[in-house]
């Protein structure tokens, strides 16, 4: 084999295809673009994907979502005042020993209300986010009610009932740390005082026992 018989191996490369070069070469006329139409013209290549062909596009046509979603925004598990003072007023709520006192005395004791007897009476569907009371109808007994957040109009007729709104809080990192440090100057004088209480009733030792102790 010599140099200028090399070849490339068969189907390795193929010519690039000629057209409107006349009907014989199998691309001659229409080129090979069909017939008519805005592609078969020169310049189709610059139109973006997103074009329609001139019909109103799609972006316009669907309404748009106005406003934004807050993502700092808590999602609340509601439940209003005068669900809770009916079912109360059913004697669902009641404890037992929360009755023998309420039958001892004239005025009826609170109902302690909190976001687990919500979820076991069926006001509430989930304990997974926290609690807010709302203030719409009315109460007609006592409740202590502990929860996450409570309306204005909510604090206001539970307290104009006799009862109480209890907002839950949870303690944070820092907040440890600062009553760690508040406790500390006063526990201290307290350490001090016993350790000097401590040699105090220690024996007293002498110099012969010194001298023992360091032969």
């Amino acid at each position: 084999m010599k140099l200028h018989e090399l070849r490339p191996a068969a189907g390795s490369n193929t010519p690039r295809t000629r057209v409107g070069r006349g009907i014989a070469a199998g691309k001659g006329k229409t080129a090979g673009r069909g017939t008519k139409g805005q592609k078969a013209r020169t310049g189709h290549g610059a139109l973006p994907a997103w074009f329609e062909g001139g019909q109103t596009p799609i972006h316009v046509r669907l309404p748009k979502l106005r406003g934004f979603k807050n993502k700092f925004r808590i999602e609340y598990e509601i439940v209003n005042v005068g669900r809770i003072s009916d079912l109360a007023e059913t004697g669902i709520l009641d404890m037992p020993e929360i009755e023998g006192k309420a039958a001892k005395s004239a005025k009826p004791a609170p109902v302690t209300v909190t976001p687990d007897i919500l979820a076991a009476a069926g006001l509430v569907r989930t304990l997974n986010k926290p609690l807010k009371v709302l203030g719409f109808g009315d109460v007609t007994r006592p409740l202590f009610i502990v929860a996450d957040a409570f309306s204005k109009s909510a604090i206001a007729k539970i307290e104009a009932a006799g009862g109480t709104a209890q907002v839950l809080e949870f303690p944070t990192v820092g907040d440890e740390l600062d009553e760690v440090a508040e406790t500390a100057p006063e526990a201290a004088p307290a350490k001090a005082a016993k350790v000097a209480k401590t040699t105090e009733t220690l024996p007293p030792t002498s110099s012969a026992d010194e001298a023992g102790s360091e032969a």
